[in-house]
């Protein structure tokens, strides 16, 4: 089966977007304007023994793939609309590539995210790897940035964090726990969910989101630099995990489990800041949306990141957030 066949086997689904004029199959994907939107567009790569096991289900896999580059969306409050998917495999696996594009098109369905290309090769060495390019559309006026927020904004983040993190401690046996803990965990690891409706019900409310891929202090101090601003954030304040909680009690996983909560990343969760006059807004979006929201700290003028412990003593030094080089 050469390179084209894959693709059509495998990668050419139905297109669900009037506005794709030419899909795969050519050059390039044709797609009409997006009247009165500014367009969105992300890339994100993923590679194996980086970013994920070997032996990871291949349809968790094509979900993951899919839902990291739905994040970077809902970080700007944009809807999602066409994806190229690239990937470098060392061999045409039937039965695993079947699996991962099920998987992959399974969620962009559930967001009616039409692929529209991408590219196929083998490996010259090492595993699997695959890069997608989303691109989505936004109001230019409501786009949601890291530059604007501002001293006396809340911020808050969505779900739990620290999750993901500590399923991958567990998997690297720094940890032992329940099997019905470890598989809750692991599939926040594997199977995130993007926050693309929260992104859009932002719109107006938020004056800066960032989705934490790389850990909370890390992300949100993109947000601070690109705002000019400091934050202090309150450990007790975190949402988090039964089984992370007890391990911030504990002192001897105390130190493992801040870096998880403060600096793990994966969680594909977003944190965004808004003014105090939106908390009631912000509550009643949690209830429409049945999904956690926490209000965990506060922007400063002090142009530094606090973090502040239960007894309100700032937490030094901060565990470092992910870095690939």
């Amino acid at each position: 089966m050469n390179e084209f066949e894959l693709i059509n086997r495998f990668f050419k689904a139905s297109l669900e977007d009037h506005r794709v004029l030419l899909g795969i199959g050519d050059d390039a994907a044709l797609i009409a304007p997006i009247d009165g939107n500014v367009l969105a567009v992300s890339t994100d790569t993923l590679n194996e023994g980086r970013h994920f096991f070997s032996d990871v289900p291949p349809f968790t896999l094509g979900h993951k793939v899919m839902a990291v580059n739905l994040s970077d969306m809902a970080a700007m409050g944009a809807v999602p609309r066409f994806a190229l998917l690239s990937g470098s495999l060392p061999d045409a696996d039937f039965d695993w590539l079947s699996a991962f594009s099920r998987g992959f098109f399974a969620l962009a369905s559930k967001y009616r995210v039409s692929v529209i290309g991408g590219d196929t090769t083998r490996a010259a060495q090492g595993g699997r790897s695959f890069t997608v390019t989303i691109i989505g559309d936004v109001p230019e006026a409501l786009a949601l940035k890291r530059s604007g927020a501002t001293t006396g904004d809340d911020i808050w983040v969505s779900g739990t964090i620290g999750d993901a993190a500590l399923a991958l401690r567990a998997m690297h046996n720094d940890l032992c726990w329940d099997a019905p803990d470890l598989a809750r965990l692991r599939a926040r690891l594997e199977t995130p969910s993007p926050r693309v409706e929260l992104g859009m019900a932002l719109r107006g409310l938020a004056s800066s989101a960032i989705d934490v891929s790389d850990g909370l202090t890390g992300d949100l101090s993109h947000v601070l630099k690109g705002s000019g601003v400091g934050a202090t954030v309150f450990l007790s304040a975190l949402p988090a995990d039964p089984v992370l909680l007890k391990c911030l009690a504990d002192e001897k996983t105390r130190s493992l489990a801040l870096s998880c909560a403060l600096a793990g990343g994966d969680d594909y969760e977003l944190c965004f800041t808004a003014p105090p006059e939106n908390r009631a807004a912000i509550a009643a979006l949690s209830t429409t949306l049945n999904l956690r929201l926490s209000r965990i700290g506060v922007i400063t003028d002090s142009q530094k990141l606090t973090v502040v412990d239960e007894q309100q003593n700032p937490i030094s030094p901060l565990p470092a957030s992910f870095h690939h080089f």
